[in-house]
C-alpha cells in the first residue's frame, strides 16, 4: 500500500453497528476539531482538536487520540461482511472531517480501494479545494443547514452560513448523493417557516431530492460540565413528536423525500 496508510490523524471515538448516518450497518469514525461552535452541540468533546480529560460521573476519560489511516481502516474492515449484507460501510463524522483533509481522505480512499461504501457527516465549511479532495472517494455526503438566515446562524454556531450555502451549490453538482440534514433547535430554528426556507433551498440544489431534519435532545448536555463549560442552552426541551411531525410535512410539501432522524 502506498505511503497515504501511514497518514496520522486525532480521532476520539469509533462507534460500530450503527444504523444512523448513512445507510445499512456502519462503522462512525469521529474526528477530533470542528470550525463551529454551535451552542447545542452533542459532541462538545469534539470541538477541540487537543487532546483533552473529561469527567463524567467522577471517571475521568481522556479525550482524543492519534492514529494512523491504517489502524482504523483495519477496524472498519472488519466488519466488511455487515456491510455486505446491509449496505452499509464507513462514516466519518466529528467534529468536522474537512479540519483534517489528509487523514480523512486518505481514510475514505482505502474504503473505496477496498469496496466499502463511505459517508461523511459535515458542515460543509472548509474552502472548496479543501472539500474537492474528498468527493472522489465520496459515496454519500450528508450536509447540514442549520439556517438561511446568516445573521442566526453566527448567533447560534459562531459562523455566518455565506460559505456554507455556496458550498451547497458546488457540493451538490459534484458529489454522488448529497442529503440535506437539519438539526431542529428550539429557540433557532424550529419555526415552520424557518424549516421550510430550508427546505426550499435543498428543493434549488442540482440533484437533491432527499432532506432528514433531526430533533434536539439533551444526550450530551453533561459532557459540558466534564469539560468545565457552561452549556449555552440550559432552558430548551426536546421538540414533541406531533411538532417534529408537523414539520416533516412542511418538507413533504416542497416535493423532497423526507425523514425523521437520519
Amino acid at each position: 500500500m502506498e505511503n497515504y496508510m501511514d497518514t496520522k490523524g486525532r480521532i476520539f471515538d469509533i462507534q460500530r453497528f450503527s444504523v444512523h448516518d448513512g445507510p445499512g450497518i456502519r462503522t462512525i469514525v469521529f474526528l477530533k476539531g470542528c470550525v463551529l461552535r454551535c451552542k447545542w452541540c452533542c459532541n462538545p468533546e469534539s470541538q477541540s482538536y487537543e487532546i483533552q480529560q473529561m469527567n463524567l460521573g467522577g471517571t475521568v476519560k481522556t479525550v482524543g487520540r492519534d492514529v494512523t489511516v491504517r489502524e482504523v481502516f483495519d477496524k472498519v474492515r472488519s466488519d466488511m461482511p455487515y456491510y455486505q449484507r446491509s449496505g452499509g460501510g464507513m462514516t466519518l463524522s466529528g467534529g468536522e472531517s474537512l479540519c483534517q483533509p489528509d487523514f480523512a481522505v486518505g481514510l475514505l480512499r482505502a474504503c473505496k480501494e477496498y469496496g466499502i461504501d463511505t459517508a461523511m457527516e459535515s458542515t460543509g465549511y472548509a474552502d472548496y479545494d479543501v472539500i474537492k479532495r474528498y468527493l472522489p472517494y465520496l459515496d454519500h455526503y450528508l450536509m447540514d443547514i442549520k439556517h438561511m438566515n446568516s445573521a442566526k446562524h453566527e448567533a447560534f454556531t459562531t459562523k455566518p452560513n455565506g460559505k456554507i450555502l455556496e458550498n451547497a451549490k458546488r457540493i451538490a453538482r459534484d458529489c454522488h448523493h448529497l442529503i440535506i440534514r437539519t438539526p431542529v433547535i428550539p429557540t433557532f430554528n424550529d419555526t415552520e417557516e424557518e424549516i421550510a426556507a430550508i427546505a426550499e433551498f435543498a428543493t434549488s440544489l442540482e440533484g437533491v431530492s432527499e432532506m432528514h431534519i433531526l430533533p434536539y435532545h439533551k444526550m450530551g448536555v453533561d459532557k459540558y460540565a466534564g469539560l468545565g463549560r457552561e452549556y449555552a442552552l440550559p432552558d430548551i426541551e426536546p421538540p414533541s413528536k406531533e411538532h417534529m411531525q408537523r414539520l416533516l410535512e412542511v418538507v413533504r410539501s416542497k416535493g423532497l423525500i423526507a425523514q425523521i432522524g437520519g
